[in-house]
């Protein structure tokens, strides 16, 4: 393609002497003879890109042009145009002017002298070729100047004395320095690097990479401090730059703000540390700052204190209030044990309504018994949840450092231990740890890993023991009582497992296998029979509170196809008592269900009169201990007498439980009992012997 030249000659013969040298070569010549031609004809050619002039690929201009200045046009045809190069055509003596020209931005010159076809060609050949090269390099450098500001990173180089030599805009602005303005000056000038950790002023990393010859990277965490003393945490790659033959010219950096992603890494370090409910420590973080007190008490010697806390009855609470409810009042707690211990004490929250104290470098033993006595008080005044006073209590377990253990997994499992038994003496209360506590902590821990399988192991075993009809001397009733035989301890009476099935929740599946194996034998009782037998089944509160006990009594009672009529189910006034609006629920439920409900141990709980005629209660089961002096004490014949004549008004069945003798049996007839049950009648049996016990009527005494 041929070369566009523009001649600007106002000389006819010297534009033909051009002509002539540039006719054997690919040249397109368009000759004006004024720069006011020449300077119009490239502005009307000028193009809206840097690319090219309308194909115009250089200026051939005579300086010995009449009018103007040389100097003034060469400026006014670069302005025109800067990047069509111009070569000037002029005399030998005027040398001087067409160096002079070539500071003004012209490109070269030739002498008219020199004009032929060997030399003009080659001027103009290697002119063009600088052009496009130049416009190459242009173009090669816009387009990193546009990638380099387009990127998230921010990048800055340095020569090989270590001044400043580029900054992109990212690297202005997270520095705070201008381009203009850091050039030529040193890079710790521009870019403060100190240690996150330490504040210490971190090596240049610049110098680092020239000296070892290789990429690095900024040693741990860093910060960058800007211009304006404000602190950005960055992350970092320098690597040397290299000349075409290897030498070492220089470095760059490429770094970037890392704020966003270290907030995260913080955030989740602290939830990976911290309870998500509670806020408090989590097992993890207590491990660590439970560790560091006894370091600290075993260098200073002083004693350290640990406190496991468990509410008391939570489930109970928990299940009655729904688990949201049930998350304030552990956040409420949480709130008020941190109230009540000092400053340099950990309260953590192992989970559920777990909680560990550590109290450090205490003076004595009493001291954490103090503290407990302040966390009972301070948990007993109500919590106001959604409007409703909520009555909490915690049972609290106490190790001490160094009596009770050195080291932390010790200490915690003794104040375990030590909590439990504060458990089992009543709740709300404190215990310190005792040697003997292990040996109890250990065999409970065996009676529930033993109670896990006891169901696949077929170790559960069903006892009745029979309810007599007083008036007329047959047998109304069964109550079935569980048993578990256990491998190693033999047999084994509810009171001996039922309060660990309790707190293990143990007791649901239980409960339902209780359920489903009475059913089914007092199904095959009746059909043997041909006449109703009423099954009584005790349910603990735990399965009641169980949201899936409703569905799963009617489930029993379609599988095993015993009739709902005949079954009743035993609960106990103290579970009346609690929750009772979410009982009253449940029970009417069970109602709807067919199934009769029976209040066992009555006397010995705080039930009053109105709660008994709110729930849908059709049995009332005097507890034995009234029944046991019923005949000697005035006072628990009163109350019997009271309990009989009540069951009566209120239309409810009263059975006489831990009947032994014959004369209980004449007095309670003569109060009018309906029914009784104890060993004057027979004592609890497996299903074959209740089935032989069953063709044996017994007759129940006369006067």
């Amino acid at each position: 393609m041929a070369a566009h030249v523009l001649l600007i000659q106002a000389d006819a013969l010297g534009a033909e002497t051009v002509r002539v040298a540039l006719s054997r070569g690919s040249y397109e010549i368009e000759w004006v003879q004024t720069s006011a031609l020449g300077l119009e004809r490239l502005q009307d050619a000028r193009p809206k890109s840097k690319t090219g002039d309308a194909g115009i690929a250089v200026v051939l201009v005579d300086l010995a042009l009449s009018e103007g200045s040389g100097i003034a046009l060469i400026d006014g045809l670069h302005e025109a145009s800067p990047h069509v190069p111009i070569v000037i055509l002029s005399p030998a003596r005027d040398a001087a002017v067409a160096e002079a020209a070539l500071q003004h931005g012209a490109h070269d010159f030739v002498l008219k002298e020199r004009v032929d076809d060997y030399v003009l060609p080659k001027i103009i050949t290697g002119v063009i070729d600088r052009a496009s090269v130049a416009d190459a390099l242009y173009n090669e450098r816009e387009r990193a100047e546009i990638t380099l500001n387009s990127i998230g990173d921010a990048v800055i180089c340095t020569d090989v004395a270590g001044n400043v030599s580029y900054l992109n805009a990212v690297a202005e602005r997270l520095t705070g320095w201008s381009s203009a303005e850091a050039l030529g000056q040193p890079f710790e000038a521009v870019i403060r690097i100190v240690d996150t950790a330490t504040g210490a002023a971190v090596l240049n990393p610049m110098k680092a990479a020239a000296f070892h010859d290789a990429t690095m990277g900024l040693p741990g965490a860093c910060t960058l401090i800007q211009r304006n003393g404000q602190e950005i945490p960055i992350e970092d790659s320098s690597a040397p730059i290299h000349d075409r033959i290897g030498a070492i010219v220089g470095a760059v950096m490429v770094f970037h703000d890392v704020s966003t992603n270290r907030a995260l890494t913080n955030q989740l370090a602290y939830f990976a540390q911290h309870d998500s409910l509670t806020d408090l420590p989590n097992r993890r973080l207590l491990n660590d700052l439970f560790t560091q007190a006894l370091l600290t008490a075993k260098r200073h010697k002083t004693v350290l204190a640990v406190l496991y806390l468990d509410l008391d009855r939570f489930k109970h609470i928990n299940d009655s209030m729904g688990h949201a409810g049930g998350d304030r009042l552990l956040q409420a707690v949480a709130k008020r044990l941190v109230e009540c211990v000092r400053a340099s004490d950990t309260v953590c929250r192992l989970g559920g309504d777990e909680f560990v104290i550590v109290l450090a470098e205490i003076a004595h033993a009493g001291d954490a018994a103090i503290c407990s006595e302040n966390i009972l008080k301070c948990l007993r005044a109500p919590i106001i949840i959604d409007g409703q006073a909520i009555h909490v209590s915690s049972s609290i377990g106490i190790a001490i450092f160094p009596d009770d253990g050195n080291e932390a997994e010790v200490l915690l499992r003794n104040a375990d231990s030590a909590m439990y038994e504060a458990k089992g003496s009543g709740r709300d209360s404190y215990q310190f740890y005792r040697q003997d506590l292990n040996a109890g902590a250990s065999e409970r821990q065996l009676l529930e890993t033993g109670l896990r399988y006891a169901v696949a192991r077929c170790e559960l075993e069903l006892h009745y023991q029979p309810i007599m009809n007083l008036a007329t001397g047959g047998c109304s009733g069964v109550e079935a009582l569980l048993r578990w035989n256990h491998g190693s301890r033999g047999r084994l009476l509810p009171g001996d497992f039922i309060g660990i099935a309790e707190e293990s929740r143990l007791i649901v599946p239980i409960g339902r296998w209780v359920l489903r194996e009475a059913c089914w034998q007092a199904r095959s009782w009746q059909q043997a029979r041909a006449t109703p037998l009423r099954l009584c089944v005790n349910v603990s509160a735990v399965e009641l509170r169980s949201k899936e006990f409703v569905a799963g009594v009617a489930d029993i009672l379609a599988e095993t196809g015993f009739d709902p009529r005949c079954l009743e189910l035993e609960l106990t006034e103290t579970f009346l008592m609690q929750d009772s609006q979410s009982t009253e629920v449940v029970l009417h439920a069970l109602k709807q269900l067919g199934v009769q409900l029976a209040l066992d141990d009555f006397g010995t709980g705080y039930s009053s009169l109105s709660y008994i005629r709110r729930f849908p209660v059709d049995t009332l089961k005097v507890d034995r201990s009234f029944v046991r002096d019923l005949t000697t004490d005035a006072a628990d014949a009163g109350v019997v007498s009271a309990v009989i004549q009540m069951g009566k008004s209120l239309k409810m069945r009263v059975v006489a439980e831990g009947v032994e003798t014959r004369d209980q049996v004449l007095r309670l007839r003569e109060m009018a009992c309906a029914e009784a049950q104890g060993y004057y009648f027979g004592r609890s049996m497996n299903a074959a012997e209740f089935s032989d016990s069953m063709r044996r009527p017994k007759i129940v005494a006369t006067a």
